[in-house]
């Protein structure tokens, strides 16, 4: 069942990112959605939070879909005012609701929404980073090089993995594993070398470490979450592979990094 459900779940990935730009849409919309529905599901859980989770999602969505159409250039300005003029009515309700702890219900609404939705948003920047033409091979980079790392991570970490990388958040990840998984991205990065060589090599080749250094760090915060509040997977969506958040936690912060990086390279 892990691996059927592991197979699907990247045939769907990378399906709708080579499909087209409106299935990549489609289907990032959904995943967006429930990867904030799970973080505010897990931060919920913790006394005197109670973020609605309903009010995340529809941020997130209108997130996404504004970054979407503006990144395509179907529609430029003002497309985030609507997003915007959403968060602060967000944060107007909490006058009128009367939670226990408004303070905190503004801080993690805000939260879901820039470690969650941002990121997943930033996607559009990286698909569009040619002056609005769509690129899904550089989208496609940032999954691949993500977990190609985390399997030669994984490899190097059960056969040589002595020395821990960060034992009291993750007790399993080892600096043999971190090695490993940045030698193994190395090799991704000159496969995509290949396909897209107005990207450099060594272009490329940094393309592939940020993306290492960055992910494992997304991947180490997602831990700490868990870890605070005492769960061991963000949900149970993906059969043997826990939940959104899980599957997409490198992304969170290699996401942002990459797009900056690619900024300057085009």
């Amino acid at each position: 069942m892990r691996t059927l459900s592991g197979f699907v779940f990247v045939v769907l990935v990378m399906g709708s990112i080579l499909l087209h730009s409106f299935a990549f849409l489609g289907v990032f919309l959904i995943i967006t959605a429930l990867a904030v529905h799970e973080f505010h599901k897990l931060t919920n859980s913790q006394p005197d939070i109670n973020v609605n989770p309903l009010f995340g999602i529809i941020g997130a969505v209108l997130l996404f879909a504004s970054s979407f159409l503006h990144a395509s250039d179907i529609i430029r300005y003002p497309i985030f005012s609507v997003y915007g003029l959403f968060v602060v009515l967000v944060l107007i309700s909490e006058l009128y609701l009367r939670k226990p702890n408004p303070i905190h219900n503004w801080a993690y609404f805000v939260l879901g929404q820039v470690f969650i939705a941002l990121p997943f948003s930033l996607l559009n920047f990286i698909a569009f980073v040619d002056e609005a033409t769509y690129k899904p091979l550089i989208l496609i980079a940032v999954f691949v090089t993500i977990w190609v790392n985390d399997t030669g991570a994984y490899l190097f970490g059960i056969t040589f993995g002595k020395h821990r990388l960060f034992e009291r958040i993750s007790p399993k990840k080892s600096w043999e594993g971190f090695f490993g998984g940045a030698l193994a991205a190395l090799a991704s990065g000159y496969v995509f070398s290949l396909f897209i060589p107005e990207i450099s090599l060594v272009q490329w080749l940094l393309f592939s470490e940020i993306v290492v250094v960055f992910g494992t760090f997304g991947d180490l915060i997602e831990s700490l979450l868990k870890r605070t509040v005492h769960i061991k997977d963000s949900g149970n969506i993906i059969p043997g592979h826990g939940g959104m958040l899980d599957r997409f936690d490198s992304m969170m912060l290699a996401a942002p990094v990459i797009y900056i990086y690619l900024s300057f390279l085009f």
